[in-house]
């Protein structure tokens, strides 16, 4: 968990899964630590009244936790993101468990990038979350 890892220890296809329940509490943290104090996230009786029926945890919160798994299980702490695109795919409502799986997808050498990508689904099978985004590694110091 949290190891360095340098670019030539990754390899394409490289995945990991995990799961994580989300939690009111995480929705608070993140919450208080952002200032997303948006009502579909907060006032039940706002998000009622939505599509959705209930509140939604923060897409963005969750988006945040491809990138936890990503270096703390994947690649390691070295890499720098250099873009990251998410698509929201349906909605995550504290109380559901999540699975994402992150995966290396490309390897360019000549820029000692990687392209990850990411799905996350919800215990019913739902896809709620895609991610695909780059990282930067360090050049190799010289000997």
């Amino acid at each position: 968990m949290y190891e360095p890892k340098s670019f030539d220890d990754l390899k394409v296809n490289d995945r990991v899964s995990l799961s994580k329940t989300i939690t009111e509490a995480d929705g608070a943290l993140y919450i208080a630590a952002t200032g997303d104090f948006g009502p579909v996230h907060v006032d039940e009786v706002y998000a009622g009244a939505t599509r959705f029926g209930r509140r939604l945890a923060p897409g963005i919160m969750v988006a945040g936790l491809c990138t936890s798994i990503l270096t703390s299980e994947l690649v390691g702490t070295i890499g720098v993101s250099v873009e990251d695109r998410f698509w929201f795919t349906g909605p995550v409502f504290y109380g559901d468990t999540l699975t994402f799986d992150v995966w290396i997808a490309e390897q360019h050498d000549e820029t000692r990038t990687i392209i990850w990508e990411a799905s996350a689904r919800n215990e019913n099978g739902l896809e709620v979350l895609k991610a695909r985004a780059s990282l930067k590694f360090p050049r190799r110091k010289p000997s």
